[in-house]
């Protein structure tokens, strides 16, 4: 049985922000957001997130996650009190797998992977995920005796000259036996630099207690890096997209600059994808074959067809496109926006909850908003559906093979019949008969006598 704890009670005072750290967020999403996705992979009977400054924000943002308690920290005296404060939560098995994993919400990045290989490590002892670093000021030590195995962890603050030279230092992530780790919390006192009661201190009563004390390490050096100033949460970020962007390319798509792609969620491609500079990808997004991106687009809960291509700086939010489309540049298609194939929706166009048929264009300067658009339709420049009457949304219905002129006002409730044409102008209050004709226009006059005014003297 497996426990997970999330440490999630710190102030983060470097972040300078009335928002409490681990909601602050990476690729789009909260730190802790991220912990609790690898933390579910794992599949344990129980998470606990400690929460301390900022209690009530945390917890209203995660209430009703399914298998998520909270507990709290207050005040707030350090990492091994936090757990403490997660014992009455815990769960308990028989056996070697019973197992409590300690995370932390502002190391927001480590995978599932490096957490199940530390997991399998422990071997029925403790476990630590440690790391080999260049630089380790600020971290806690792993000082191993002659034999190589892990004796303690001294904390920078604490430690002596010949053990800040050490560069194994630990990342704070554990897992112990739970009945084991009762127990040593119980143990562990406040007498130290800080008085405050470290988590790390239960490793040398584990090793007391004769439970051997392994290692692991995780597959890259970003999993295990946390945030705790403005500065590191965009270092991360960089770094995770750098990663992002690194997937995308083994899976055959194509980035123009890999240094310029943005994902905040998830992105599936299909093959020979490509995606120009400075794009930002949102929630789920697919991409079927040959579809090309164009520069600085943005791409929110959206799957588009095969061979569309989308111009520079196109906005696209809960929409589906269908194949072989061309969208853009300066296009928006907003949530409940449904294109067919061969649908041409140009420079700022501006879609919303419509349908357009297959091989309909509007290829410039148009609003479409509450319609049903049929097969082949032209829309001109400067159309609008006039779809709101102040209080209510009405629909327009334009059938197969019309032709919209340019600068026409469809008020709805209106219906434009398959192979109508409306003149450039026309302001539609009526239903548009098939296959006809239908204009509105005042005569056009000429005053003979108008002068255009001149200043005065």
């Amino acid at each position: 049985m497996l426990n997970i704890v999330i440490l999630a009670a710190g102030l983060g005072k470097r972040m300078q922000s009335d928002l409490p750290k681990v909601l602050h967020r990476i690729a789009g999403r909260p730190m802790l957001a991220h912990v609790l996705d690898a933390a579910r992979q794992l599949q344990p009977a129980r998470i606990v997130v400690v929460t301390g400054h900022g209690a009530e924000q945390v917890q209203a943002a995660f209430q009703g996650e399914a298998g998520v308690v909270f507990a709290l920290q207050q005040p707030q005296q350090g990492t091994g009190h936090a757990v403490q404060q997660a014992l009455p939560h815990l769960l308990e098995g028989n056996g070697d797998a019973d197992a409590t994993l300690v995370l932390y919400g502002d190391v927001p990045l480590v995978q599932a992977e490096t957490l199940s290989g530390l997991l399998q490590a422990r071997a029925g002892g403790l476990a630590l995920l440690t790391e080999t670093v260049d630089d380790p000021t600020g971290y806690g030590r792993i000082v191993r005796n002659a034999a190589g195995n892990v004796e303690r962890i001294v904390e920078h603050k604490d430690a002596t000259d010949a053990q800040r030279a050490i560069r194994e230092v630990n990342t704070g992530i554990l897992a112990a036996p739970t009945a084991r780790l009762r127990d040593w919390l119980g143990r562990i006192s406040n007498d130290n630099a800080q008085g405050e009661y470290y988590l790390t201190d239960v490793v040398a009563l584990a090793v007391a207690d004769g439970v051997p004390v392994h290692a692991a390490q995780p597959a890259a050096a970003w999993e295990t890096l946390g945030v705790n100033s403005r500065l590191q949460q965009a270092q991360l970020e960089r770094a995770w997209q750098q990663e992002q962007a690194r997937r995308q390319l083994e899976a055959g798509v194509t980035l123009a600059d890999p240094a310029r792609f943005d994902l905040r969620g998830e992105l599936v491609c299909g093959r020979d994808v490509f995606i120009d500079v400075g794009c930002v990808f949102e929630g789920r997004v697919e991409l079927a074959d040959g579809v090309r991106i164009g520069p600085h687009c943005v791409i929110r809960n959206a799957v588009i067809g095969a061979g569309t291509q989308v111009e520079a700086f196109t906005h696209i939010e809960e929409a589906r496109v269908g194949a072989d489309a061309r969208l853009g540049p300066y296009a928006r298609l907003r949530p409940g926006a449904d294109l067919s194939q061969a649908v041409h929706v140009g420079n700022f166009v501006e879609i919303k909850k419509s349908t357009l048929g297959a091989g309909t264009k509007a290829n410039h300067l148009a609003y479409i908003g509450d319609a049903t658009i049929g097969a082949r339709v032209n829309v001109g420049a400067g159309t609008i559906t006039c779809n709101y009457d102040g209080v209510n949304k009405h629909q327009t219905i334009i059938e197969d093979d019309a032709f919209i002129g340019s600068d026409t006002q469809l008020v709805a409730p209106v219906t434009v019949g398959q192979g109508a044409t409306l003149a450039a102008g026309t302001t539609l209050t009526r239903d548009a008969p098939a296959g006809r004709l239908t204009l509105s226009r005042v005569p056009q006059v000429t005053v003979e006598s108008w002068r255009r005014p001149e200043r005065k003297k």
